[in-house]
C-alpha cells in the first residue's frame, strides 16, 4: 500500500532543497550576436541593445564546477527606472526553467552541460522600453537597452511586412514633401537613429518628460505603451510645455539660431540637444518637428512614416470653418487665428489601440508642432487615421483638430474700406494630395483616401454626420455663372520672368462688365503674406455670353527676387467684381518657384570602410553672380555623422557651373543616401542623388 503521507513529507522536504547556484566567473553579452539578431547592430556592438518579445543570449563562464540540467540554479532579476516595482512590471524576479517562456521574464539554459553556459533570457513582449538592469546570482550585474519590437507578433507595434520595416524602423534617410498641392517638392532628410549617440538622446527625451520628473516609477511601467510613449514625444519634440528638443520660430529673425531649412537631418538636432543641458535648439518649423520626432520613433522601434497635408487648416475654435477675409483687392488680411497652411507635415506611427474599439489599429497620426494645446500641454495624437476618416471625434487623442485639419470649411469674406464686410464666391479647399515617401523608393505616395472618402460619396457625408459638420452638409455650390481661375506658366524657374493669368469665363447669357484685379505676394509655407511681386487692375473687363478671357500678370525676377521668403511661393489672387450683381468671385493658387539641379556623380566603386569621392555640380540660373558658394554634405553611416562643408572661393557668374569635390566614408553596407545642400548670397537648394550601392 503507498504511504501518501510519506509521498508528501518528501515532496514537501525536497521543495525547501535549494539547488547550489552556479558560480559565475564572468560573462559575454555577445553583443554583436545579439544586436545583430534584433537588429539594432547599427547602433553599434558595443553595448547589449535588444527588442522585448525575443530572446537573447549571454555566455557565463564559470568559476568552479560544471552546469547540470537540473543540478545547478540561477536566481535573475532585472530592473528599470528609478522606483522598479513588481505592481508597475518595472521589476520582475525568476530562475531557469526548461524552455523560454516569451510571455514573460523567463530564462533557459541553452548549451550542453560544461564549464560554459549559453544563458537564453527574454523579456515579455509588453515589457516597458527603456534601460535595464540584470542580476545575475549574488554577484553579476549586466545592463542592457530594450526596445519595441515590431518584428515580434505580440507587440503592440507588430507589423507583418518585411519590406515596411526597412523602410519605417531600420531607414535612415527619407523624403519630406515640402513646395505646394500643385507641385509637391521632395526634400531628402537624414533621419540618423543609429548613428553614435542618438539613442542615448532619445532616451533622454524620455526622462526628461513632465510625467517621468513627477512620478518616475509611473512613467517607466507607461513605457509598455506606444500611445503613450507617442503622446510624450508629440509633447517633447517641441520645447513650450518643457525641457523639449525644438523652438519654433515661424518669423524671418533667426537671431540666436538657424533657419529650419538650414537643416538637413536630426542627428545634428538631437546631439545638439543632448550635449547642451537640454536646452532647446533654435529653430524649427513643421517638417523639422515631425521629421524628429519620426527618427525618435524608428530609434525607440516604433514605425514611423512623415506625412504632408497640403493647404492644412489650422482651426482654433473647434468650429470646423476657416473664416479668411481679403481686403479690396483681394489680399488677405488677418482677423483671425484660422489659416490655411500652404502645407503642414505630421507623423504616424504604427501600433493597435486596444483602447478604442476593434478597428481602429494602425497608422496614427501624432504631431508634434505647437498648435493647440490638448490636456494642457502642446501636444497632438495619436489618433487613429480610420478614426478621421470616419468623423469619430470622441476618440483619443485630439480627433476635432486633425478632423478639421483636412476637411474644414472655408468662407472668405471681402472686408471694405469702410468697414462693412461681404462673403464672396471661392473655391478653396483644404486636406489635398496628402503625401508620403512610399516603401522602398523614392516616389510620392498619395494616402488622401485614407484620411477621407471622395468628396460628395454616400460615406463622406456620414462621416461629416458624425463629426456634426453641418457646414459641409448643408454647402451647396454657388454658380452665378461667372468662373474665374488661375493658370501659369508650365517652367516656373527661380531667376526667370513667366506669366500668369487669370482665367475668366461667362456662363451667362448675358454680357459681363467686371473688375479685375489680379495681385501676388510672397508667401511663406503656413500662410504668411510677404511684399507685393505684381499687381494689375482692369476696371473695365467686358465678356460677351460664353467668352473665355485670359488675362497675363508678368511675373519679373527684378521684382519678386528680394521679396520671396525661404520657401520660394508666391501667392496669385485674382478677384473679379461683376458690376451687375455685385457678387465677387476669388480664385487663389500658390505657386512654388523650383531651384536648379544639384548634380551628383560618384567617382568609383563603392566599397565599405574605404574612402569615396562625389563630385557636386550646380550651374548658376540667376542672371546675377553667385558669392559665398558653399556646398555641404550629410548621410547617415556615410559621412559618420558629421556634416561635410566644402566652399569655393570664386564667384560663379551667370550660366556658370558651381562645382567640387568631396569625399566621404561608407562604414555599412547596403543602399545609403547623400543629403547635398548649397548656400550662396542669392540661391539656397537641397537635393540629393539616386542611391549609392556599398559593397562589403
Amino acid at each position: 500500500m503507498v504511504n501518501l503521507e510519506g509521498i508528501l513529507l518528501i515532496v514537501s522536504f525536497l521543495s525547501f532543497i535549494r539547488l547550489p547556484a552556479l558560480d559565475i566567473a564572468r560573462w559575454d553579452l555577445e553583443c554583436e550576436f545579439n544586436n545583430t539578431d534584433h537588429r539594432t547592430e547599427l547602433n553599434g556592438v558595443e553595448r547589449l541593445i535588444v527588442r522585448r518579445g525575443q530572446p537573447f543570449t549571454i555566455n557565463l563562464h564559470l568559476r568552479s564546477g560544471v552546469y547540470q540540467p537540473g543540478g545547478s540554479a540561477l536566481d535573475l532579476t532585472v530592473e528599470t527606472g528609478p522606483q522598479p516595482s513588481d505592481q508597475y512590471g518595472t521589476q520582475a524576479s525568476f530562475g531557469l526553467t526548461d524552455q523560454i517562456d516569451t510571455s514573460r521574464w523567463s530564462a533557459a539554459i541553452t548549451s550542453p552541460p560544461g564549464n560554459m553556459v549559453s544563458l537564453s533570457i527574454c523579456s515579455p513582449p509588453d515589457a516597458p522600453i527603456g534601460r535595464w538592469r540584470l542580476t545575475l546570482g549574488q554577484g553579476g550585474r549586466v545592463d542592457f537597452v530594450l526596445l519595441y519590437n515590431p518584428w515580434c507578433t505580440g507587440d503592440v507595434v507588430y507589423m507583418d511586412s518585411e519590406e515596411k520595416l526597412r523602410e519605417y524602423i531600420l531607414a535612415q534617410d527619407g523624403i519630406i514633401y515640402r513646395g505646394g498641392w500643385k507641385y509637391p517638392i521632395p526634400t531628402p532628410w537624414n533621419y540618423g537613429q543609429f548613428e553614435d549617440g542618438i539613442l542615448n538622446a532619445c532616451l533622454r527625451i524620455l526622462d526628461m518628460n513632465p510625467k517621468c520628473l513627477r512620478n518616475p516609477g509611473k512613467d517607466a511601467s507607461g513605457r509598455r505603451n506606444p500611445i503613450y510613449v507617442s503622446r510624450v514625444l508629440s509633447a517633447m519634440v517641441n520645447c513650450n510645455d518643457d525641457k523639449g528638443v525644438l523652438l519654433g520660430r515661424w518669423t524671418d529673425d533667426y537671431d540666436g539660431g538657424v533657419s529650419p531649412l538650414s537643416w538637413k537631418g536630426s542627428v545634428e538636432i538631437l546631439r545638439n540637444w543632448d550635449t547642451n543641458a537640454c536646452q532647446p535648439v533654435r529653430f524649427g518649423q513643421c517638417w523639422v518637428f515631425a521629421a524628429v520626432a519620426c527618427s525618435v520613433s524608428r530609434a525607440l522601434g516604433i514605425p514611423c512614416r512623415l506625412v504632408t497635408n497640403y493647404n492644412s487648416a489650422h482651426d482654433t475654435n473647434s468650429d470646423l470653418v476657416i473664416e479668411r477675409y481679403v481686403d479690396e483687392n483681394g489680399q488677405l488680411v488677418q482677423k483671425s487665428r484660422d489659416m490655411i497652411w500652404n502645407y503642414h507635415c505630421w507623423v504616424e506611427n504604427w501600433m493597435t489601440r486596444p483602447d478604442l474599439k476593434p478597428g481602429f489599429d494602425g497608422w496614427q497620426v501624432m504631431d508634434p508642432t505647437p498648435q493647440e494645446k490638448s490636456e494642457g500641454v502642446y501636444c497632438c495624437g495619436p489618433i487613429p487615421l480610420k478614426a478621421i476618416k470616419e468623423g469619430e471625434l470622441a476618440y483619443k487623442y485630439d480627433a476635432p483638430f486633425v478632423f478639421a485639419e483636412v476637411n474644414a470649411d472655408v468662407h472668405t469674406f471681402m472686408k471694405r474700406k469702410d468697414g462693412t464686410t461681404k462673403k464672396i464666391i471661392s473655391s478653396v479647399h483644404v486636406g489635398l494630395k496628402i503625401s508620403t515617401k512610399s516603401v522602398g523608393s523614392d516616389r510620392r505616395e498619395d494616402i488622401t483616401h485614407l484620411y477621407k472618402y471622395p468628396e460628395g460619396s454616400d460615406e463622406e457625408r456620414e462621416a461629416f454626420t458624425k463629426a456634426n459638420h453641418q457646414n459641409k452638409l448643408l454647402q451647396q455650390q454657388d454658380n452665378a455663372g461667372l468662373l474665374i481661375v488661375i493658370k501659369v506658366s508650365a517652367d516656373m524657374r527661380k531667376g526667370c520672368d513667366f506669366d500668369v493669368f487669370a482665367v475668366i469665363t461667362n456662363n451667362t447669357p448675358n454680357e459681363k462688365k467686371c473688375r479685375l484685379v489680379f495681385g501676388s505676394r510672397a508667401v511663406s509655407y503656413n500662410g504668411i503674406l510677404g511684399e507685393n511681386c505684381g499687381f494689375k487692375d482692369l476696371l473695365n473687363v467686358q465678356l460677351a455670353p460664353g467668352e473665355e478671357k485670359r488675362v497675363a500678370l508678368r511675373m519679373n525676377y527684378s521684382k519678386y527676387a528680394e521679396n520671396l521668403t525661404e520657401d520660394n511661393l508666391i501667392r496669385l489672387a485674382a478677384l473679379l467684381l461683376d458690376y451687375g450683381t455685385q457678387e465677387a468671385y476669388l480664385a487663389v493658387r500658390n505657386v512654388v518657384l523650383v531651384n536648379p539641379e544639384i548634380k551628383v556623380r560618384i567617382l568609383g566603386e563603392p566599397k565599405e570602410n574605404r574612402k569615396l569621392a562625389a563630385e557636386i555640380t550646380l550651374q548658376n540660373p540667376l542672371p546675377v553672380p553667385l558669392q559665398n558658394c558653399c556646398f555641404t554634405v550629410e548621410g547617415s553611416n556615410l559621412t559618420g555623422g558629421q556634416i561635410v562643408t566644402e566652399r569655393l572661393n570664386s564667384t560663379v557668374e551667370p550660366g556658370q557651373d558651381a562645382k567640387v569635390k568631396i569625399y566621404f566614408t561608407p562604414t555599412h553596407s547596403g543602399l545609403r543616401k547623400l543629403v547635398v545642400d548649397f548656400d550662396s548670397n542669392k540661391l539656397c537648394h537641397r537635393t540629393h542623388p539616386e542611391p549609392t550601392l556599398h559593397k562589403t
